[in-house]
Order: C-alpha cells, then sequence, then structure tokens
C-alpha cells in the first residue's frame, strides 16, 4: 500500500501541542475495515460480511508489502496492488 491517505487530525481542548510531530497515518489495513462496516449495512450481515472479514483478517496477519490483493467487496476502490520490494 503506497499511497497514503491524510488522517484528520483533531485539535484537543488544549489546543495542539508544541514540537516536532509525526503525521498520522491510516492503517495498512484501514481500507478493509471499511469494507467490513460497509458489509454490515448490505443487506443480511451473515451472508455479507464473512467475505470482507475474511480479507481483512488476512491483511491484518500479513506482512507489510503482502496484504491480500483481491478487489475490494462493496467500497468502490480500485484493488489493492502487492508491492514486494525485491532487494
Amino acid at each position: 500500500m503506497g499511497e497514503t491517505r491524510p488522517v484528520p487530525r483533531r485539535e484537543s481542548p488544549w489546543g495542539i501541542s508544541e514540537g516536532d510531530h509525526r503525521e498520522p497515518k491510516a492503517h495498512r489495513c484501514n481500507d478493509r475495515a471499511e469494507d467490513v462496516v460497509q458489509a454490515c449495512f448490505e443487506g443480511n450481515p451473515f451472508k455479507t460480511v464473512p467475505g470482507p472479514f475474511k480479507l481483512f483478517w488476512q491483511c491484518i496477519r500479513s506482512k507489510p508489502g503482502e496484504e491480500p490483493t483481491e478487489p475490494y467487496t462493496y467500497l468502490q476502490l480500485d484493488a489493492p496492488k502487492s508491492e514486494v520490494k525485491l532487494e
């Protein structure tokens, strides 16, 4: 997952602290999780959730760059591409 989407920053009641902060990044399996959530609202969850959840679980258990490349079930996003780096 080479592309990173910006994560919205929330301002706390105390404001944003001073100093050097790394920008937050979305987790590499974030889109898979969103696909599972969307599946919950697409009819009978017992039928719609297992497929996307299986891909989400494979993604969580995979090493970075080895995420499943199957297309998303409900999200209108391009299928993720494998980015295995050869050394």
